[in-house]
């Protein structure tokens, strides 16, 4: 498993089908390459302070090595966004949860996508 670390993937991935927990958001996409499943985590700053933040990232990163690789499916990319309920959740809890989001994501098909953003250059949206 590898890490998803430049900002293009996780646009990418932001266009893909979503799952929505207490504590996190997971975002998925699948790849066309054979390449390894590949995970980011990311958290805003209206989360709360850089400490906060940051031990919100971490509990994130710890779930998905706990996770089985099997839960992910292969050639995929996921984008585990940080909720502030994170802080003060059971880590059991979330893990079921980071389980049963996966499980969801599973069932919906891979081509149910969120209407792409709308790109900022298009000539026919200055109009």
């Amino acid at each position: 498993m590898d890490r998803l670390r430049q900002r293009a993937d996780f646009l990418a991935v932001a266009d893909g089908v979503r799952v929505n927990s207490a504590a996190f958001v997971v975002q998925s996409r699948r790849r066309d390459d054979n390449g390894p499943v590949r995970v980011g985590f990311t958290v805003t700053k209206k989360n709360g302070t850089a400490t906060e933040r940051n031990r919100i990232r971490r509990r994130l990163r710890e779930l998905v090595k706990r996770l089985d690789i099997i839960s992910m499916r292969p050639h995929s990319d996921y984008v585990l966004v940080g909720r502030r309920a994170a802080l003060g959740r059971d880590f059991a809890t979330m893990l079921d949860d980071l389980r049963s989001a996966l499980h969801r994501l599973d069932r919906q098909p891979t081509n149910a996508r969120h209407k792409p953003r709308p790109d900022p250059n298009d000539e026919t949206l200055k109009r």
